[in-house]
């Protein structure tokens, strides 16, 4: 599997907001023995992975993918009040003594908190009460996607060259951090989310910005869409995403005109049929034009666990450069390939130069010169794009300083 397989999915026409244009995608059946759920957090997340590290980010909620047959809603619920035997980080500063707060007769006030939720693992099966494992796996929808990219080549230089700090070889490139933007902060998608209006069999839709993809969200039924569609204004979108809504102007609304031929349109039945031919062009148009990217460009696919007859898998795009979109993303999958759920963060042009550049210096050995050559270019444009990548930090100045001067005086 290399491409996204939307099989079984057919687009409908768009509703627009604004710079805000929202293409709903239907099912004619909804995908058998799946359904999703979500957990309600509402704070910030620390999840501790596999290899020691710890991946840190506001994580409003969790999504639970549930083949038991019971359906959605089981099992979902919020988070006890802050301070309920949970880690919390102090939000803002407070001076007491022990003779009390003003005006609290004497007794200390515990500070106001924010809520630190601890969470093992990404993606993991949920057990019962006697630890046997049920039919549920519990995962952080887009921090999946988002853990992967920051991954990327995350162990760093693999031979100690002089160019690269003891930081970098000790430890690898950590930290290693990315900014994104929660959707209420992406001007218009809150009050496109708000006034869209739910088409039946909807399992999912693509969300465009000045009508640049900006995310597509499948789910495996009409049910679980009506509940997790305002998820939407909670997910997390790239810096390119709230550039384009925030500077772009109106796009054109979904119009169609159906003239009176040479036949003649005569009857209701004439005047549905050239609607659903206006509807299918439409369709085309949009398949082979605006979410051409999405489906064209091949991935690399990371298999996270096995859900019983389905698949979730997170992937990476091939960073190529050229101007192309590139999204990230997650996805569950059948035995025969077909995507029960879907959920894509686009990167920034800056991101997809940093991953890009990550590749080359690892398929070059981490070695700046050959790095150079491979890229056709200097060994001083080499240490530019480490550093404009937010990686200077792991290089080692003096030996880097040493190198360009001798590239100046040769």
């Amino acid at each position: 599997m290399t491409r996204i397989d939307l099989t079984g999915l057919d687009v409908r026409p768009a509703q627009v907001w604004g710079g805000v244009r929202l293409v709903p995608l239907v099912r004619s059946e909804p995908v058998p023995g799946l359904r999703l759920h979500r957990e309600v957090y509402g704070g910030f997340g620390s999840v501790d992975l596999p290899d020691r590290s710890t991946y840190t980010s506001y994580v409003p909620h969790a999504f639970v993918a549930d083949w038991t047959g019971a359906g959605a809603g089981a099992g979902s619920g919020a988070d006890p009040a802050p301070g309920a035997g949970r880690e919390s980080a102090a939000y803002g500063t407070r001076l007491g003594g022990g003779g009390g707060g003003r005006g609290d007769g004497g007794r200390d006030e515990a500070p106001d908190c924010v809520p630190v939720r601890r969470v093992h693992r990404m993606a993991k099966r949920r057990r019962d009460k006697d630890g046997r494992a049920e039919a549920r796996l519990r995962f952080l929808p887009l921090h999946l996607a988002l853990e992967g990219y920051l991954a990327l080549h995350f162990g760093g230089p693999s031979i100690v060259w002089d160019e690269w700090s003891r930081e970098a070889l000790r430890h690898g490139l950590s930290p290693r951090a990315e900014a994104a933007y929660a959707g209420w902060a992406v001007p218009g998608l809150t009050e496109a989310l708000r006034i869209f209006e739910v088409h039946p069999g909807q399992c999912g839709l693509l969300l465009y910005a000045a009508d640049a993809l900006a995310a597509a969200f499948v789910v495996p039924h009409p049910d679980d869409y009506r509940l997790l569609h305002p998820t939407l204004v909670e997910d997390l979108y790239g810096e390119l995403v709230h550039q384009y809504a925030y500077y772009g102007g109106p796009v054109p609304e979904f119009t169609a005109r159906i003239r009176d031929g040479a036949g003649g349109i005569r009857t209701l039945a004439d005047l549905r049929a050239a609607a659903r031919q206006q509807e299918r062009a439409w369709a085309a148009a949009h398949d082979g034009l605006m979410a051409r990217d999405l489906l064209e460009t091949p991935y690399a696919f990371e298999r996270v666990h096995r859900a019983g007859p389905f698949d979730l898998h997170r992937f990476l795009p091939p960073f190529e450069r050229g101007g192309r979109e590139q999204h990230i993303g997650e996805l569950i999958t059948d035995r025969k390939g077909r995507t029960a759920y879907l959920k894509t963060f686009r990167l920034s042009e800056n991101q997809i130069r940093k991953g890009y550049l990550l590749r080359r210096l690892a398929d070059c050995d981490w070695h700046l010169g050959r790095a150079a050559e491979a890229l056709g270019t200097s060994y001083t444009e080499v240490v530019r794009r480490v550093r404009s990548a937010g990686l200077g930090a792991f290089l080692d100045e003096h030996s880097v300083a040493r190198r360009l001067r001798e590239d100046r005086e040769s």
